[in-house]
């Protein structure tokens, strides 16, 4: 297979890949060819210009599985804008201070999300209420280099931060992934997974980049896929564990052998449901993978390589460079452990208004920025990447990536919790789930914080369980004694 082409171009261009009458995204009954899907993307783009923003000012979208949701990406990188795609899982709190991080100019979202809001961007419309022109922009010139889109995520300390990408990251990783897929024009991916992680949005961009049909669809359960696989002939479909261990427990009948291609990022599979998945599939590809926001995706395994090597995520993907490292920056040997590390076209830009921790984790290489990663790996003799664990306290719970304070500072917020610490714990369905150890603030404290969490955390964020002390340990410097209180409380 001749090598992807490493030449990027401006995002709105993936509308140009396909059959000017083929088709390019289906959701619900709406059909668009990738005729329409450009057109669309022209027609928006100049909306939004029409609408007073310029150049460079971030749109923000906050919805599922839309029309608008899937081509606002192309429209906005076509009006030269910054796109900030909000979770519809978040709830007000986490949606204000992304948009308020972002400076966002425009917001869109359903009349309900909107309605929830305290602060709102200086212009913000309900999706019911919008309205696109006959006039378009054609498709755009800009620099490849150029921001293009603000994905916000979260890491060990500190609230959801902004990774900057650009045209160039986009565009190359969706010709990646392709490319290493084997994706073509007569693919149909069903695209499950939120168009806010950069997983999810590239359901959508490595399917045009590869002339194919992408399916918005957002499901409420399973069964639902399961359904939508069956009903639209899908060919394609990406998931993270936990959605895995649920699909594999489904009666699939011959609803899944249309089914060429299946991939798992966003944690590890364990090898029994990999197991299990290649029972039901026979037919498909495998591709256990492994990615980072602030290097898109970075390792996929040969599917042929499956059945013997389970523990692994593969080695590097096209225009990916990795290595693992030791503290002093050293190349660890074969089977050693170290830090992965990220290099190539594909690493972000850095973090949005955040120098000191762009600094952090983005540094100066031999060839070029690259990103430490904070996960502990290893590459064995056999060239093969396995992830080992993480160096930080970073939770991650249905391939959501949950900062222990961003858990913490709810509780605290609620008025019910005195002190508290959050830690993640090994979940055979969640991958992890959150354990919170708090002392309680007054009466009734259980009731009040569970009340809290509800109504104003996203369930990935809320903990599944939480247990009381009289007090926190301390270390001497006078700080919770995270390390000790691990210990105490972990089963």
């Amino acid at each position: 297979m001749a090598a992807p082409d490493p030449r990027p171009r401006p995002l709105d261009h993936l509308a140009l890949r396909g059959g000017l009458q083929a088709p390019a995204l289906r959701v619900g009954a709406e059909r668009w060819t990738y005729a329409a899907l450009d057109e669309g993307a022209g027609r928006m783009a100049h909306r939004f210009l029409a609408l007073g923003l310029r150049p460079g000012d971030r749109l923000a979208s906050w919805m599922g599985k839309t029309a608008f949701a899937c081509i606002a990406p192309l429209a906005a990188a076509r009006a030269g804008l910054v796109h900030v795609p909000i979770n519809p899982v978040l709830r007000r709190a986490q949606a204000e201070h992304i948009l308020a991080d972002s400076g966002a100019r425009l917001l869109v979202a359903n009349r309900a999300r909107l309605e929830t809001l305290e602060e709102r961007p200086e212009q913000a419309i309900a999706l019911e209420e919008w309205e696109t022109g006959s006039d378009a922009l054609p498709p755009s010139a800009c620099e490849p280099e150029r921001l293009a889109a603000l994905l916000y995520t979260s890491g060990s300390t500190g609230r959801p931060k902004g990774v900057m990408l650009s045209h160039a990251n986009l565009w190359l990783g969706a010709v990646s992934v392709a490319h290493y897929l084997g994706l073509g024009a007569d693919d149909r991916t069903l695209c499950v997974l939120p168009l806010a992680f950069d997983y999810g949005q590239n359901q959508l961009h490595s399917t045009w980049a590869a002339g194919g049909e992408a399916i918005g669809f957002d499901y409420l359960l399973p069964r639902d896929v399961v359904r939508a696989v069956e009903r639209t002939g899908a060919t394609v479909l990406a998931g993270v564990p936990p959605l895995w261990v649920q699909l594999a427990e489904q009666a699939w009948g011959e609803a899944g052998a249309s089914l060429r291609t299946l991939t798992n990022s966003g944690g590890h599979m364990p090898e029994p449901l990999v197991r299990r998945l290649r029972a039901l599939f026979p037919q498909a590809r495998l591709h256990l993978m492994y990615g980072l926001t602030e290097a898109f995706r970075s390792a996929s395994l040969d599917p042929a390589l499956v059945d013997e090597k389970p523990d692994s995520v593969g080695t590097a993907i096209p225009f990916a460079e990795l290595s693992v490292r030791r503290a002093d920056g050293s190349v660890a040997a074969p089977d050693e452990e170290g830090e992965l590390v990220h290099g190539g076209p594909l690493v972000a830009q850095g973090y949005w208004n955040d120098p000191e921790r762009t600094a952090q984790r983005f540094r100066d290489g031999p060839g070029g920025k690259e990103v430490w990663s904070g996960d502990r790996a290893a590459i064995g003799a056999d060239r093969l990447l396995r992830i080992r664990g993480r160096d930080d306290a970073m939770i991650k719970v249905s391939g959501h990536r949950v900062s222990p304070s961003e858990v913490e500072e709810a509780a605290i917020a609620s008025g019910a919790v005195e002190d508290c610490a959050a830690f993640g714990v090994k979940d055979e369905r969640l991958g992890q789930r959150i354990l919170l150890v708090a002392v309680a603030r007054g009466e009734h404290s259980d009731e009040r914080l569970r009340a809290w969490f509800a109504a104003e955390l996203p369930a990935h964020l809320r903990p599944s369980e939480i247990r009381w002390m009289e007090a926190l340990p301390l270390s001497p410097n006078g700080k919770i004694d995270r390390a000790a209180l691990s210990l105490e409380v972990r089963p």
